[in-house]
């Protein structure tokens, strides 16, 4: 079994950590609210640490999952930083979602200290983490994969890499903007029914069982039905992700209109007061316009 540290205790982070330890390895934890961090140990046990800098100490693999590429530079490269206490032949593993520029940016620092980096951002939202069946996308070297992805299964059910640093970023990117595009959809689809008088829960019943089907319509079409959204990733995350992806956009020149138009729209559900409402709210911003 691994000797693993984990940095920042999350929606994400916290059962993700759990896990770890339910499959009998020894982890040290490390939250920036430490009463978080106290209430981790309290149920699963392991132990936690004032700093990165001690969680790290002697650990065999180091996890971060925090909030943004700030966030990411200073629990790894910080003055309590993860990089002063890893030791050569480690592994930084980063769960955040973040740019693709701070994975190479960090993994540039790493590697002249002779420890390993793999950006790994994840989907499957807190559901996913809560019950162990994230999906998991990695940008690394093959070697460095093979070695965490046995650790990673504690919860993921699909861990794969997609090529070097940055690529496991990229393809998060890639994911945020299928999701953008099939929840604005779907939150159209039910108000059209809706506006139809139709049996919102019933049309959904027989078109998800052919070619609209897909995960957000299996997951959350009832609650949408039901004006209720606090099942799931906040729209404050979303629009932080959407904006990585938009940046990245119009640096390699694609072009992203229609998630350009739903990070607009999420906003107007910002402007709704719905910031921790979950990414399904778009249909609340279609319903306030037909009142």
């Amino acid at each position: 079994m691994a000797k693993i540290a984990f940095i920042g205790l999350g929606v994400m982070g916290y059962p993700m950590a759990g896990h770890l330890v339910k499959n009998g390895h020894e982890v040290t934890v490390y939250n920036r609210t430490s009463s978080k961090a106290a209430q981790w140990v309290e149920q699963f046990g392991g132990q936690s640490a004032a700093t990165p800098k001690e969680a790290a100490k002697g650990q065999d693999i180091v996890f971060t999952c925090v909030g943004n590429d700030d966030d990411l530079r200073q629990v790894v490269l910080g003055e309590q930083g993860v990089i002063h206490n890893m030791h050569a032949g480690a592994v930084l593993v980063d769960h955040t979602t973040a740019s693709a520029d701070v994975a190479r940016e960090i993994a540039a620092h790493v590697q002249a200290l002779d420890i390993a980096f793999l950006d790994a951002p994840v989907s499957g939202g807190q559901a996913g983490a809560e019950n162990g069946v994230l999906t998991v996308m990695m940008g690394g070297e093959q070697a460095h994969f093979d070695a965490v992805k046995p650790v990673i299964a504690a919860y993921s059910r699909c861990a794969e890499l997609l090529g070097p640093v940055g690529s496991g970023q990229l393809t998060k990117m890639v994911n945020q903007i299928c999701i953008a595009g099939v929840v604005q959809g779907l939150a159209e689809g039910l108000h059209f029914a809706k506006s139809a008088g139709l049996d919102g829960l019933k049309v959904i019943e027989v078109i998800s069982k052919g070619a609209a089907q897909s995960w957000q319509m299996e997951n959350r079409y009832q609650t949408m039905w039901q004006g209720k959204y606090d099942f799931g990733f906040a729209i404050d995350w979303m629009r932080k992700d959407l904006g990585i992806a938009l940046e990245e956009a119009r640096r390699n020149g694609s072009h992203l209109p229609v998630t350009a138009l739903v990070d607009q729209f999420y906003s107007e559900v910002q402007g709704m007061k719905g910031n921790r409402w979950d990414t399904s709210s778009l249909l609340a911003r279609l319903e306030k316009s037909r009142s």
